[in-house]
């Protein structure tokens, strides 16, 4: 395992995917190269593997093999560089929607409030032009409650939003610290780390457009996959989730199935595993960021 990153569900999700030695696989969240080296150790000389990541800092654990290609892109895209390198479709495509543990753990870039003064950054493309400062400096207090409530699932949305917009009115809101102090009056008085983590969440998925992106990805990697290729995704949010079971059963993310005049379904995936696989009690125990993993896997039709 990587010291970069822990692949989390590493052998349930490469055992469900990789069926073809010789095929075309995709990593589209390649991180610490912890999926995608298992998956290169299960491939034959004849297969090949293309990853994707937004961050530069990535790109330095690539992997030297001449089967493997390393795309410093968003995997929204997935669809555009399948027709480039592999226009016959894929065999399989792996998403990993976590934060890799380098860059929860490199202060600087300001994902964790472990971290006193690291600036609010949160871009995991550093070339990106929106960093968390700019959200909670600009965004208006109805803007910010939608943000904490929708993807923070925060009960007191509207008052934490209150509180920053009051709180930049004195001076703007730079760092972990000064965010951490603005909201101090709406933590409860347990699970504070909880809830701090649930702040800085829904700043994070909205820095990194992380749920536009994946609301892209999900019908490019269904048009990208051979007929029996298959799709394993890993999930943290309970959003991320239902757009990703939803996506599975229905071919949109609402979730509202469309049958032809036969009445069969014009989903291009089917449900490999009915329920989510999660992380073993020992997986758990060794990396805790594991705890709110689900593993969905389907099949092109």
């Amino acid at each position: 395992m990587s010291e970069y990153h822990n692949p989390v569900l590493l052998n349930p999700s490469i055992d469900a995917l990789v069926l073809n030695p010789d095929g075309f696989y995709a990593d589209a969240t390649f991180g610490g190269g912890g999926h995608s080296r298992e998956i290169l150790s299960r491939l034959s000389p004849k297969g090949r593997l293309m990853a994707f990541d937004r961050d530069a800092d990535a790109l330095a654990q690539a992997p030297d093999d001449p089967r493997f290609i390393l795309i410093h892109n968003n995997f929204r895209f997935i669809h555009n560089y399948t027709l480039l390198h592999a226009a016959g479709g894929l065999d399989g495509i792996l998403a990993d929607l976590g934060v890799s543990s380098h860059q929860f753990d490199t202060a600087d870039r300001g994902f964790s409030f472990r971290f006193p003064q690291a600036p609010l950054d949160m871009r995991m493309n550093v070339q990106g032009n929106k960093t968390a400062a700019d959200i909670v400096n600009s965004y208006t207090q109805e803007e910010l409650e939608k943000i904490f409530r929708l993807y923070g699932e925060l009960d007191n949305a509207r008052r934490l939003a209150q509180l920053i917009a009051a709180a930049r009115l004195a001076a703007p809101i730079l760092t972990t610290d000064d965010l951490d102090h603005a909201v101090a009056a709406a933590l409860p008085s347990f699970a504070q780390h909880k809830y701090l983590a649930k702040v800085y969440q829904a700043l994070r998925i909205e820095v990194n457009e992380e749920m536009r992106a994946l609301e892209k990805f999900l019908p490019g990697a269904a048009a990208s996959l051979k007929p029996g290729g298959r799709l394993a995704v890993i999930t943290y949010h309970s959003l991320e989730d239902r757009m990703v079971k939803n996506f599975i059963r229905s071919g949109n993310l609402e979730g509202e199935e469309e049958k032809d005049v036969f009445g069969h379904s014009s989903a291009p995936l089917k449900a490999v595993n009915r329920k989510p696989i999660l992380p073993d009690e020992a997986e758990i125990a060794g990396n805790t960021r594991a705890r709110s993993a689900k593993l969905r896997i389907a099949e092109r039709v």
